[in-house]
C-alpha cells in the first residue's frame, strides 16, 4: 500500500507537472490545490528537492519546480525515494535487498520468497516504463476498466 507521504508526493508533482515551466509555484499553492497538509508537503519537497527531483528559490516570489519533464521522472524513482522498496519481502527487493531474519528457509528454496519474487516483477513490468507523466494524463485508461 503507498503511504500518506508517496500519494502526497504523488500529487505535488502531478501538480508541478501541470505548471512545467510556467516558473516558480509555492507551497502554499501546490497545499491548497491538492490538499496536503503545508508542513507535510514541506517535508517532502525538500525530499524531492534533495534527489534532483524539483529546483527551488525561496523568498517572496520563490517555490519550487520540475527540474526534468515530466517524461522523464520515472514512476517507480518517486515510489522508491518516497516509500523505499517496492518489494513486500526484503529478500527479494532490487535496490534494497536484505537476508529475512524471520525466515527459516534457504533463500534458495523457500516458496514463500520465490512467489514473492513473481509479485515483485509483475509489479516492477507495470510501473518501470511509467513516468510522472503517464501520472498526469486525463485519458490514461486502465486494462481492467475493459470488462467484457
Amino acid at each position: 500500500m503507498l503511504s500518506a507521504k508517496a500519494q502526497y508526493a504523488i500529487h505535488a508533482l502531478t501538480y508541478l507537472g501541470e505548471h512545467y515551466q510556467q516558473g516558480f509555484i509555492p507551497i502554499n499553492q501546490i497545499a491548497e490545490k491538492r490538499k496536503i497538509p503545508a508542513k507535510f508537503l514541506e517535508a517532502i519537497l525538500l525530499e524531492l528537492r534533495k534527489a534532483g527531483i524539483l529546483g527551488s528559490k525561496a523568498g517572496k516570489n520563490g517555490g519550487y519546480y520540475l527540474l526534468k519533464p515530466p517524461r522523464e521522472i520515472p514512476m517507480v524513482t518517486i515510489l522508491r525515494l518516497m516509500d523505499g522498496p517496492i518489494a513486500l519481502l526484503p529478500c527479494v527487493s532490487k535496490k534494497f535487498y536484505e537476508p529475512c531474519r524471520l525466515c527459516p528457509y534457504p533463500e534458495a528454496t523457500c516458496n514463500i520468497r520465490l512467489i514473492f519474487l513473481e509479485v515483485r516483477d509483475a509489479t516492477l513490468q507495470v510501473i518501470e516504463g511509467k513516468t510522472l507523466q503517464h501520472l498526469m494524463q486525463n485519458d490514461y485508461q486502465d486494462p481492467s476498466d475493459f470488462v467484457i
